[in-house]
């Protein structure tokens, strides 16, 4: 399935994607969750009868509907950094013995389709096309074998960073967590339509332009790594995000670097995902709450 996250008629609510459809699942299975984050927690039985009820539900037209981030407020966004070889030597360093993860604060998910806000503070904007996966059970100490057993499903992340300030923070928190710098989306896709996470071709463009080519089978640590190292820490909750890093071809790696500026256009495409895309505009005035 390809769940989503949509808005149609001022009502925003959870649909399953089928060719260029969307099925209302709201329509016939009322009484389902309408978040995403709440569907997983309700466990096995609540995503068949989405399955179910995706057969019989009214569609809509994918182009009458905004698509939403999939989960507006993960319960934890993580990360991890320097996960592809040619990433690590575009960055000058050394190739980490032990994951580098890090966390994005869950108020930077932005839709699918959503703008990038350039900060007022910065113009060393960059893009970041990754992989992402969403746990789908509460779990703790999940081995590496049984890792695929928790995940949810997959979706398209734009880990957007603001450079300067992600160097000269203590951790790179600061940098990953400006608002809007969270695009994911366009949707949920279940483990059962990707096969095998670990083979699939990745591609960013800015303004149509080639930026990054990779494929996930290049990640340094891979998805299955990555649950086993972080739910030996702490409990991993239904809806968290977690994007696996990226390939080579950032913009502050190139000689000059090439930053984003308002009126650039992002788009990150993963094989058997789709794509999003997202236009980066100037922060606008009315963030300021004060």
């Amino acid at each position: 399935m390809k769940l989503a996250t949509f808005t149609c008629d001022g009502e925003t609510r959870l649909g399953v994607v089928i060719g260029g459809e969307i099925a209302d699942l709201a329509a016939v299975a009322p009484d389902l969750p309408r978040d995403l984050a709440a569907l997983l927690a309700a466990g096995p039985d609540a995503l068949e009868r989405a399955r179910r009820a995706a057969a019989r539900a009214p569609r809509i037209d994918l182009e009458e509907v905004k698509l939403e981030a999939p989960i507006a407020r993960p319960p934890e966004f993580l990360a991890i950094g320097l996960n592809y070889a040619d990433h690590i030597a575009e960055s000058g360093m050394e190739r980490p013995k032990f994951p580098l993860f890090f966390n994005k604060q869950s108020s930077c998910v932005a839709g699918p389709y959503d703008p990038i806000h350039l900060p007022r503070v910065s113009a060393a904007l960059d893009y970041e096309g990754e992989l992402g996966f969403v746990i789908g059970r509460r779990c703790r100490h999940v081995p590496r074998d049984r890792a695929h057993e928790v995940i949810a499903g997959y979706l398209i992340v734009n880990d957007v960073s603001v450079r300067d300030w992600q160097f000269k923070a203590q951790t790179m928190t600061l940098g990953k967590s400006f608002d809007t710098h969270g695009p994911i989306g366009p949707w949920l896709v279940t483990p059962d339509e990707i096969g095998d996470p670990h083979a699939l071709a990745l591609t960013t463009r800015v303004n149509g332009e080639i930026r990054q080519h990779s494929n996930t089978k290049n990640l340094v640590f891979d998805c299955y790594a990555m649950v086993e190292t972080l739910s030996t820490v702490f409990t991993l909750m239904p809806g968290t995000v977690i994007s696996t890093g990226t390939p080579g071809g950032v913009a502050f790696a190139m000689k000059p670097p090439r930053y984003l500026k308002a009126g650039d256009v992002v788009k990150i495409e993963i094989e058997k995902i789709g794509a999003i895309e997202n236009k980066v505009i100037a922060e606008p005035a009315a963030t300021a709450l004060i």
